[in-house]
């Protein structure tokens, strides 16, 4: 059966998860956290998304993720793929660290925000990692109780529910919290009970997103359509990136190609390796030279906004 395509909505909730491949473990020591979480750090700057809440376990990652404009399969897949990117290097390994698909399942905030959070602040204690969440370093628990500092993780929005004033607003979370401590596996952050899998909240919720998903659908560009547009914004030929020379333009192409591929869709560097003549680790290279250039150059920029487009042209 035909997986359901996953529904944007800028300003939607999601409940994510990263599951390691084969259920392996994805952080073998602090660094490895430290490294993710920066690269989280990096998303949100980057993306212009909310961080509301995170619990990072031995081989899964729970995120609770605000979208704004950028879909969320963009996030996710920069995340995974620049984490495995160091992992890879740091362990002298190859290929994958994470599932092949990660689960997103969106969240009703008004009527499910403050029990998403205490629900993955608990993950350690359903998981017999502690016995206080307070006590887990790797999550953002710590965080809303003003023990911790983490600029990145927006724990105001969820406080302010409870009160305006700081000190009482923790300490109502913070009840909030224990109350729910021995609830258990909640499936109904996992999509199940619902009256569609990929999304959670009352009957009237589900159904205004389901009749509204035509209006955001998660487009994303194929591998033929980027290289038509590149190919076409150098006024070259896609023989002309196969050429063994370096000239500037077919190589500037193919880092533009190469950043699309991994940014904007589906397909993988292999394929495009295939496609111009070079192998995958020379295209991921080149692919972070222009994410690096794009930072500061406007000509890049407009390029990239080009690109962007094409999700929308094919919808």
């Amino acid at each position: 059966m035909a997986r359901k395509p996953r529904i944007h909505y800028p300003g939607a909730l999601y409940h994510v998860i990263l599951r390691g491949n084969a259920r392996q473990d994805i952080f073998l020591d602090d660094d490895d956290r430290c490294r993710f979480c920066f690269l989280i750090q990096e998303g949100i700057e980057r993306y212009g998304h909310r961080l509301i809440s995170f619990c990072l376990m031995s081989n899964h990652v729970h995120l609770a993720v605000q979208v704004g404009n950028v879909p969320l399969s963009r996030i996710t897949q920069n995340l995974s793929f620049r984490y495995t990117q160091w992992v890879n290097k740091r362990q002298n390994r190859s290929g994958h660290l994470f599932q092949g698909r990660y689960k997103a399942i969106m969240v009703d905030a008004d009527t499910h925000l403050l029990e998403l959070v205490a629900y993955l602040h608990l993950n350690p204690i359903r998981a017999n990692m502690t016995r206080k969440p307070e006590d887990y370093l790797w999550s953002g628990h710590r965080a809303y109780l003003g023990l911790d500092t983490i600029p990145w993780l927006s724990c105001d929005y969820v406080l302010s529910h409870y009160s305006m004033d700081m000190k009482q607003a923790r300490q109502l979370f913070v009840n909030f919290v224990n109350e729910r401590a021995g609830d258990g596996h909640q499936k109904k952050f996992y999509g199940k009970g619902s009256m569609d899998s990929r999304v959670v909240g009352e009957d009237a919720f589900v159904e205004d997103v389901l009749r509204g998903a035509d209006s955001f659908p998660e487009y994303k560009p194929t591998l033929d359509s980027v290289l038509s547009e590149v190919t076409s914004m150098y006024n070259l030929r896609e023989e002309d990136l196969k050429a063994a020379n370096q000239k500037r333009l077919p190589s500037e192409a193919r880092s533009l190609a190469a950043w699309a591929v991994l940014e904007l869709t589906d397909a993988s560097l292999s394929q495009l390796a295939e496609r111009v003549g070079r192998d995958a680790s020379t295209l991921s290279k080149a692919a972070r030279r222009f994410d690096t250039r794009c930072q500061t150059d406007l000509e890049s920029q407009k390029k990239v906004a080009r690109l962007r487009k094409l999700a929308f042209l094919q919808a």
